[in-house]
C-alpha cells in the first residue's frame, strides 16, 4: 500500500509539472486538397514509390531522348564506360558460367520432362536479352530448378510426355509464353508487390520440398531405372523405387554414387573456401567430361547405362507455330505460366537484389520484371522454356569477377559454339550424370538454419514454413504452394484483423509515454487510461477494437477496485500509430463515445495523422467530441483535463 501511495503522489506531482509547463497546441486539418489531386498522389505512392521519371526533369530534348534510351536500355548506361578490362574479367566469368550452363541446362530440361537440347536453347536466346534489358550486372540467366520442376510436374498431371510429346512441346513453349506476358505486365504496370505475398517463410519450406521431391525424382536416373512414376508426391516416388527394385543398375549407381560424392566434395570445398569457388563450378562440365569418355570407352560392356543419344546440331527452330492457343489444355498452359512465372520471377529479383547489395548498386525490379518477361516472351518463340535469374550461375558469375551484363552475351556465345560443332560429343553422356548434377544443385536449397530462425523468431511463419514442405512431398508441387500462400495471407488478415493494442504509461521524469509491458519503469496514471491502436482501423478490425477497449476499460475498473486507486474518469486514445480509417472505424469511434459517456467515462482522442483527421473532420464525428476531445500529445491531454478537473473540484 505504501508503495502505492508513493506512486500516485509522484504522479500527482508530475500531472502538475505538466499542467504547468506544457502549452495546449490544437491539432489542425492537413492542407485542403482536390480529391484529384489526392488520387494522384495516392496512386503515385502505391505504383511511383521510387519516382522513376526524377532524372527527366528540366532536362533538354535530347537529353532526355539518351535518359529514355537507357532508361529502356540499361546497356547503354554502362556501355559507353566499357573497357578491354572490363571485358577480360567478363570473357573469364562468361566462359566459367558457360561450363555450368551447359550441363545445367540439359539436366533441368530433362527435370521438366523437355528434350535435352531445350535446355541448351534456353541458355543461349534469354541470356542475350537479358543483357540489354537487365538492370543487374552480375546474374547468370538460365533454367532453374524449381521452375523445371513445377512445369514438370503440373504439365505431366494431364499430358504424357512419352505418349504425346509433340502437345507436351506445346504447352510448354505456350506455359512460357504466359510466364513471359505475365511477368512484363507487372513490370509495366508496375505491380511488383504481387509476388510479395511469397513470403520468405513460404519460400524456405517450398524450396526444401522441392528439393527433396527432385532429389527422389533422380532415383530413377541413379539406380537406373526404367519403368518409373510421373507422380510427384513422396510416397508414390518410394515406393516406384522398392517395386523396381529388379531393374536396378549396379554399374549406374557405382558411377552416378561416385560422380555424386565427387560434386559434393567440390561443393563442399568451395563453401569453406570462397577462392576455390572454381572447383565447384568447373565440377558439372569436369562430370560430364568425364562419365561421357568413361562410357564410351566401356561402351560394349555397360549396356545398362543409359545415354543421352542424339541431339541435333544448330541453333535455336522457331517455335510461334507450336504455341497452343486453343483447345482443351489452354488453361492448363496459363495455369502453368503464371505460377512458373511468379516462382521464377521471384528467383530472379531476389538473386539479382542479393548480389547487387555486395557490391552496393541498385537492381530496378520493375525493370526485372519487364526483362525477365521479355526474355521468356521471346524464348517461347525460339524454342526456349521458362528461364530466370540462377542463383547457382549468378554465385559462379560473382565469384568469377564479372563486371557487366557482358558476362551472359559471352555464356550465350559458348552455348552457341556447343549447339553448332560439339552436339555430337554428348551422344555417350550418361543420364545417371545428369541425374546427379541435379541432385548436387538442389541440396543447396535445403536451409533448415532459416527454417530454425523462423522458429524463434516467428511462429506463424514457421508453420507457413512447414505447411508448404510438407504440402509439397506429400500433395503436389502447386497445391504445396497454393497452402503456403494462403497461410501468409491468412497471417495478413490475422494482423489486420486483430491489430496489437497496448496501455501506455509515463516514464518518471519525462513526457514520454511508452508500452507498460515493455516499459517496467512506466506508471499508469491515476484516473486515466491511456490506450494506443497500432494499425489502420478499418472494416475488418474496427468490431474488435470496439470489444478489445471495452474490455481494456473493464479491466483497469477491477484493477482500480481492487487497490483500492483513483476512479477512473478518462480514456485518451493515441492515433499516432493509425495510418488510416474507414467509414467502420469512424463510426467505431462514435459508437465508443457514447458507450463510455453513458458510464461517465471521458473518451478523447490524441494526435491523429492528416488523412485520418481529414476524415475525422469531414465525417463531424469531432462536433460530438467537443472542444475538450482532441489534442496533440498526451501529456497535452492529460495537463488539459487533470486542470479542468481541478477546477470543477474547486468551490
Amino acid at each position: 500500500m505504501g508503495m502505492n501511495c508513493n506512486r500516485v503522489e509522484h504522479f500527482e506531482e508530475s500531472t502538475m509539472k505538466i499542467q504547468t509547463e506544457i502549452p495546449i497546441h490544437q491539432v489542425r486539418l492537413p492542407p485542403q486538397r482536390t480529391s484529384l489531386n489526392k488520387l494522384k498522389q495516392r496512386l503515385s505512392e502505391i505504383f511511383f514509390p521510387d519516382d522513376p521519371l526524377h532524372r527527366f526533369k528540366n532536362q533538354p530534348s535530347f537529353t532526355k531522348f539518351l535518359l529514355t534510351l537507357q532508361f529502356l536500355f540499361p546497356i547503354f548506361q554502362w556501355g559507353s564506360n566499357y573497357n578491354l578490362k572490363l571485358l577480360r574479367s567478363d570473357i573469364i566469368s562468361g566462359l566459367t558460367i558457360a561450363s555450368l550452363s551447359i550441363p545445367q541446362g540439359i539436366s533441368y530440361a530433362k527435370l521438366a520432362n523437355l528434350p535435352p537440347i531445350i535446355g541448351l536453347y534456353s541458355s543461349f536466346v534469354p541470356p542475350l536479352i537479358y543483357a540489354l534489358l537487365g538492370s543487374s550486372r552480375h546474374v547468370g540467366v538460365g533454367p532453374v530448378s524449381i521452375a523445371s520442376l513445377v512445369m514438370g510436374s503440373m504439365l505431366s498431371e494431364s499430358v504424357s510426355f512419352t505418349k504425346d510429346p509433340t502437345l507436351y512441346l506445346q504447352l510448354a513453349f505456350t506455359a512460357t509464353f504466359v510466364a513471359g506476358l505475365f511477368q512484363a505486365s507487372l513490370g509495366i504496370l508496375r505491380l511488383g508487390f504481387v509476388i510479395d505475398f511469397l513470403s520468405k517463410a513460404t519460400l524456405v519450406g517450398f524450396m526444401a520440398g522441392a528439393a527433396i521431391i527432385v532429389s527422389l525424382q533422380q532415383l530413377k536416373g541413379l539406380l537406373g531405372i526404367v519403368h518409373f512414376t510421373n507422380k510427384m508426391q513422396i510416397i508414390p516416388v518410394l515406393l516406384s523405387v522398392y517395386n523396381q527394385k529388379n531393374e536396378w543398375s549396379w554399374q549406374t549407381i557405382v558411377m552416378g554414387f561416385g560422380f555424386l560424392a565427387f560434386l559434393l566434395t567440390t561443393r563442399h570445398i568451395s563453401l569453406r573456401k570462397p577462392k576455390l569457388f572454381w572447383a565447384s563450378a568447373a565440377a558439372p562440365l569436369t562430370s560430364v567430361i568425364l562419365s561421357t569418355i568413361l562410357v564410351f570407352l566401356l561402351r560394349n560392356k555397360t549396356h545398362q547405362i543409359s545415354v543421352i543419344g542424339h541431339l541435333t546440331k544448330g541453333v535455336n527452330p522457331p517455335s510461334v507455330n507450336l504455341l497452343y492457343f486453343n483447345g482443351p489444355y489452354l488453361a492448363l498452359a496459363i495455369k502453368t505460366g503464371i505460377v512458373t512465372g511468379i516462382l521464377s520471377l521471384t528467383e530472379g529479383i531476389a538473386v539479382g537484389r542479393t548480389f547487387a547489395a555486395l557490391k552496393n548498386y541498385q537492381v530496378d525490379g520493375n525493370k526485372e520484371m519487364m526483362a525477365i518477361g521479355i526474355m521468356n516472351i521471346a524464348g517461347s518463340c525460339t524454342s526456349c522454356y521458362v528461364t530466370t535469374g540462377s542463383f547457382s550461375r549468378t554465385a559462379v558469375n560473382y565469384n568469377a569477377g564479372a563486371q557487366t551484363a557482358v558476362s551472359n552475351i559471352i555464356m550465350a556465345s559458348a552455348v552457341l559454339v556447343t549447339l553448332l560443332f560439339l552436339m555430337p560429343l554428348f551422344y555417350y553422356t550418361p543420364n545417371v550424370v545428369l541425374a546427379t548434377i541435379i541432385i548436387a544443385a538442389v541440396i543447396g536449397l535445403i536451409d533448415y538454419q532459416a527454417a530454425h530462425k523462423l522458429w524463434k523468431v516467428d511462429k506463424l511463419d514457421f508453420l507457413a514454413c512447414v505447411c508448404s514442405f510438407f504440402g509439397v512431398l506429400f500433395l503436389s508441387v502447386p497445391l504445396g504452394l497454393s497452402i503456403a500462400v494462403a497461410i501468409s495471407v491468412f497471417k495478413i488478415l490475422l494482423h489486420v484483423s486483430r491489430p496489437n493494442t497496448l496501455v501506455l504509461g509515463n516514464i518518471p521524469g519525462t513526457q514520454i509515454f511508452h508500452n507498460i509491458n515493455q516499459y517496467k519503469e512506466a506508471l499508469r496514471v491515476p484516473s486515466f487510461l491511456i490506450l494506443a491502436v497500432e494499425s489502420p482501423i478499418y472494416f475488418a478490425n474496427s468490431t474488435y477494437l470496439r470489444e478489445r477497449i471495452l474490455r481494456w476499460v473493464r479491466e483497469e475498473e477491477d484493477r482500480v477496485k481492487e487497490n483500492n486507486g483513483n476512479a477512473l474518469k478518462c480514456i485518451i486514445l493515441d492515433m499516432t500509430a493509425v495510418t488510416a480509417i474507414d467509414t467502420s472505424g469512424l463510426e467505431t469511434l462514435g459508437e465508443l463515445r457514447k458507450m463510455l459517456e453513458k458510464r461517465s467515462l471521458q473518451f478523447v482522442l490524441v494526435n491523429p495523422v492528416g488523412n485520418v483527421m481529414e476524415k475525422l473532420h469531414m465525417s463531424k464525428i469531432l462536433d460530438t467530441f467537443g472542444f475538450k476531445g482532441l489534442y496533440l500529445t498526451v501529456g497535452e491531454a492529460l495537463a488539459d483535463i487533470s486542470t479542468s478537473e481541478k477546477e470543477k473540484a474547486e468551490p
